[in-house]
């Protein structure tokens, strides 16, 4: 799912109260299409204990319901080329909704953002950035990041490696809660 998409969702409605609630049938289909989102309907529904018919009727109303956003492979960046992750924590000079609101779709639209949070505490937004290089970053912040207008400051965090990368949350840890 592209940024853009994800940034789009986050202002969609949830789904009607009269909605069926997400049980643990569900949640077992969502964690295993978690873990792999190629599996057939057949496959899937082995795995959780249904026929293919009601596995597939359920997947469909968790799509409807926005509780699975889209499937995707998941690319190894340093394979292709593009091994260096940074984080950079940034604070704006307004805080109002309309520039949050168009710093949040800036971000949203530059290639070499991974991931942007708006958050709480000493700054405004932590972002991640890949990106080929240390050059490569260094143009990036001169010339994508550092253009746009009501940035007061950042500060930036290389990741010297990854210990844990998880694309999507375990559906069945409200379970063990």
């Amino acid at each position: 799912m592209s940024t853009q998409n994800a940034y789009a969702s986050e202002r969609k409605s949830k789904p009607a109260d009269d909605e069926k609630a997400i049980d643990m049938v569900d949640r077992r289909i969502l964690s295993a299409l978690s873990k792999n989102g190629r599996l057939t309907v057949a496959e899937l529904a082995e795995q959780v204990g249904l026929s293919s018919s009601p596995c597939w009727t359920r997947m469909k109303r968790l799509e409807a319901r926005g509780a699975i956003t889209g499937y995707a492979a998941i690319i190894n960046a340093k394979e292709i080329g593009i091994p260096e992750v940074f984080f950079i924590e940034i604070t704006l000079d307004h805080h109002d909704g309309d520039s949050l609101e168009r710093f949040g779709m800036l971000l949203a639209d530059m290639q070499e953002v991974l991931e942007a949070h708006l958050v709480t505490g000493d700054y405004d937004y932590l972002v991640k950035v890949a990106v080929t290089s240390s050059e490569h970053y260094e143009r990036f912040l001169r010339n994508t990041l550092y253009r746009v207008k009501g940035i007061r400051h950042t500060r930036s965090t290389f990741a010297l490696r990854t210990l844990k990368h998880t694309v999507s949350v375990d559906p069945l840890m409200v379970a063990r809660t």
